[in-house]
């Protein structure tokens, strides 16, 4: 798992760039409220972690951007304040001294459509679609997945994918209520409806990204709401094609890291290749007066998280035969 806070260790070299995080705001003006597994939630004490984070960030004046790892309001927010509340926690974001790379999760996408979302979230694409990938040096690549692309959540009840992804979880999940992983067992546990998948032309974008990224000699970090590694996650919380997307990954030599949101507890693992799988702390669950964002600290062999209280620290370095395969 993810180190204590704090433990850490500083480079005594400068880093090629850092970038704040922050996951699962959730933010809705509602009474606190708890999770399905009684764990405390503070809907309107979550604005007040990010805006703690952007405060942070801007202090430190060295932060290059910021990634929001979706589920940015809660599904309980009253619909008739969806827009007002996303665009009073977008409000938040623009106060950073610096551009923020969002990303939505299952959260956003009951309170508004995707085409809605892509939009607000002013994602750097030129269609409807919500993945992308950005450089802020030579030296790494980003590359923000969709992980709702194939999903019963988001688009029209009428449209074929909404069709073919209920169509999949009614063969995978015996329960009247998709939401439920009950009688399910181990990573077949994540055919929840709250889940969802990376559609068949993302993944060929997927591939052709890390295609190029390898030919430029370039270390990859994938960001996605969805965790993709059963190491780094509880098993309902997983991408329903985690398996699919980590295949491609195999293929090159370029990516470093993964990291996502969603599980709100967090979680740590690399795996069998060496990839470092990050699933990030929740700002939603912080009692009043806590916070969990961080900024990560981009070097050319690791990346180190640099936590707040609640978000641990994480030092991933990378596999030195990675490194000469560049």
């Amino acid at each position: 798992m993810a180190a204590a806070n704090g433990l850490a260790h500083a480079s005594a070299k400068k880093p090629l760039f850092t970038f704040g995080i922050i996951a699962d705001v959730q933010y809705a003006d509602i009474p606190d409220g708890c999770s399905f597994l009684g764990v405390p939630r503070y809907y309107r004490h979550s604005i007040s972690v990010l805006q703690r984070a952007v405060s942070t960030w801007n202090e430190q004046g060295n932060i290059n951007f910021s990634i929001n790892f979706g589920d940015t309001i809660d599904g309980f927010c009253p619909k008739d304040k969806s827009l007002w509340a996303m665009q009073k926690v977008i409000d938040e974001f623009e106060k950073f001294d610096g551009p923020t790379y969002h990303m939505f999760g299952n959260h956003c996408l009951y309170n508004l459509p995707r085409s809605k979302l892509v939009a607000l979230l002013k994602m750097p694409t030129d269609s409807d679609r919500a993945y992308y990938d950005f450089s802020p040096c030579p030296e790494y690549r980003f590359v923000v997945l969709d992980a709702y692309d194939f999903s019963a959540l988001g688009w029209p009840h009428d449209h074929p994918v909404t069709a073919a992804a209920l169509k999949l979880l009614d063969e995978k999940n015996p329960n009247t209520d998709k939401n439920s992983p009950d009688g399910l067992f181990g990573v077949d546990r994540r055919f929840v409806k709250f889940n969802g998948a990376v559609g068949k032309e993302q993944l060929s974008w997927l591939n052709d990204v890390l295609q190029d990224a390898s030919d430029r000699r370039q270390n990859v970090i994938l960001c996605s709401h969805l965790p993709m590694d059963p190491g780094a996650v509880y098993p309902a919380a997983l991408m329903w094609n985690y398996d699919e997307v980590m295949s491609i990954v195999r293929r090159y030599n370029c990516v470093r890291a993964c990291f996502a949101g969603h599980d709100h507890k967090g979680g740590y693992s690399v795996d069998s290749h060496g990839v470092h799988h990050r699933t990030l702390e929740a700002a939603l669950e912080c009692p009043p007066g806590t916070s969990a964002f961080g900024r990560i600290e981009a070097y050319p062999d690791k990346l180190l998280l640099v936590g707040s209280d609640g978000m641990a620290d994480t030092e991933m370095c990378f596999r030195s035969s990675d490194r000469a395969a560049l």
